[in-house]
């Protein structure tokens, strides 16, 4: 093995150099730099020294050019076959599969249900492999380049006997599904190499130590070496790997920033610990788009895709609601996340204040548009809330950030202030500015279709760009918060609503 040398790292932008420094010269961050010792040789690409044994000599590369340089037309890409993960959500996410030899990051926060997600991951894939019927010979498999039927699940945090228990109650228990305990990245290496498995995941990054380098386990050293072992064992055997990485207080994640950078795909597991919707987003995908969402249920028996998340956030208002009589302070809007357009329920109450200040309370809305929208309502829409009590609220966790919700937002709180329920198959889509016009909103028509889709026959918009014509819905453009306030029934004033209607 080569004498190692000392670099110091900074952990935040990844900037080295031989000097340590309390401040970062290139970030100007305090406290980032470390001290890194550089020591291990790349997989297959140098020799031990004599008398000694290096833990990457037994990675054998494959004879396929892959250290050639070729022209770029003779590339192809025709033997690249991706893996599915058994749930069609996660592999839309990741761009219709798991690419082998590729290195995923899931991050999320603790409890939300990675090490969960990834196990009940690592059963589908191993009993897709035993019906397909491609089980091998483990020993013959790690003699040669191919892999073998099995997958391989590598804990840092729980024994065999934790994963065992987790594995039935989620019923992911499958002979082809191998279970390792271990901290020592040696032994995770020489398990990976032993087994070839077709499918490796480690949990997590943060609990695994290389007893090559100094630092603490789940230190910024320890993480960049144990991410760049597996990362070059990935490549060199063309095995995909799932790495499970922790978050901060903040919610970014743990460990140096050059490991977002280092990995092939980073997803972030998102979800609201009081509610059983999860999220899955792809913060980085080379692979795939990013702007993709998957949808998940968490349950006592495990998690559930949801592929039709579409009543997740209506509550029986909705069209779907039957005679049942519609209430007043509710209004439905749609959101895009990715290429999904998800309906989202606003609902509003107005009270007399009997505070000096009035109160503003909010929840799954943006806070500081909601002084905005009051203002503009008491200015361009003739319906001074500004000395009441606003609460807003969505249901079931929807989020209604973005601005194409001003419009909703505003007729879920005149249609509270006016005591005037909104007809159950009426949405609103919008975005108001300071001067009590109607703004257009990017892709309305992903947004329409489905609405068209979930039984809405009437939609409040903007003016539109191009002439739109949706089966079943019959659009009302308007110009500006009075003619929405008009078109919605929810006017202070008789005065007729200029508006355009579009069947």
């Amino acid at each position: 093995m080569a004498k190692s040398s000392v670099q110091y790292v900074c952990s935040e932008c990844g900037w080295n150099g031989p000097k340590w420094y309390g401040r970062c010269p290139e970030c100007g961050q305090w406290g980032t730099v470390e001290e890194f010792h550089e020591a291990r040789a790349a997989a297959g690409s140098r020799t031990a020294a004599p008398g000694r044994t290096s833990r990457t000599q037994s990675v054998a590369v494959p004879s396929t050019g892959r250290t050639a340089a070729r022209p770029i037309t003779e590339i192809g890409t025709e033997s690249v076959k991706r893996l599915g993960t058994g749930f069609s959500e996660f592999d839309r996410v990741l761009g219709g599969g798991v690419v082998p030899g590729s290195v995923t990051l899931i991050a999320g926060e603790p409890g939300i249900g990675k090490s969960t997600l990834l196990l009940q991951t690592a059963g589908n894939v191993a009993r897709s492999v035993s019906r397909n019927g491609t089980r091998h010979d483990v020993a013959a498999s790690a003699s040669g380049d191919g892999h073998s039927g099995t997958v391989l699940y590598i804990s840092g945090e729980e024994s065999q006997a934790q994963v065992r228990l987790r594995a039935s109650r989620i019923n992911a228990v499958e002979p082809n599904l191998l279970l390792a305990s271990t901290t020592d990245l040696a032994t995770v290496l020489g398990l990976i190499e032993e087994h070839r498995p077709a499918l490796a995941i480690v949990d997590s990054a943060q609990t695994i130590v290389s007893q090559e380098v100094d630092g603490i386990s789940g230190g910024s050293t320890q993480v960049r070496e144990v991410a760049s072992a597996l990362i070059d064992t990935a490549k060199t055997l063309d095995i995909p790997v799932f790495l499970v990485g922790h978050v901060t207080k903040d919610g970014s994640i743990a460990g140096p920033r050059t490991l977002e950078h280092l990995v092939d795909v980073v997803c972030q597991f998102e979800g609201d610990s009081e509610t059983a919707l999860r999220m899955l987003r792809a913060v980085k995908n080379r692979f795939g788009p990013t702007d993709e969402v998957g949808c998940f249920d968490m349950s006592g028996e495990g998690i559930e895709e949801v592929t039709d998340p579409a009543g997740l956030f209506l509550s029986g208002s909705g069209p779907d609601a039957g005679n049942a009589a519609p209430v007043e302070g509710t209004c439905v809007t749609f959101t895009l996340d990715g290429h999904r357009s998800l309906p989202v329920e606003v609902q509003a109450l107005v009270t007399t204040s009997v505070l000096p200040t009035p109160r503003r309370a909010v929840n799954g809305v943006d806070p500081s548009r909601i002084a905005m929208l009051a203002a503009v309502l008491s200015r361009h829409g003739k319906m001074n809330l500004l000395s009441n009590d606003l609460y807003i609220s969505t249901i079931a966790g929807g989020q209604a950030r973005e601005p194409a919700c001003d419009l909703a937002i505003v007729g879920a709180l005149a249609s509270a202030a006016t005591s005037k329920p909104l007809p159950r198959t009426a949405c609103a889509i919008g975005e108001i500015s300071l001067t009590g016009q109607i703004r257009p909103v990017p892709r309305m028509e992903y947004r329409l279709r489905e609405a068209a889709r979930l039984g809405f026959t009437t939609a409040v918009v903007p003016p539109l760009r191009k002439p739109l014509h949706i089966e079943g819905c019959t659009l009302v453009e308007v110009c500006t918060l009075q003619d929405a306030l008009d078109a919605l029934g929810l006017s202070s004033n008789a005065r007729p609503a200029r508006c355009k209607e579009t069947a």
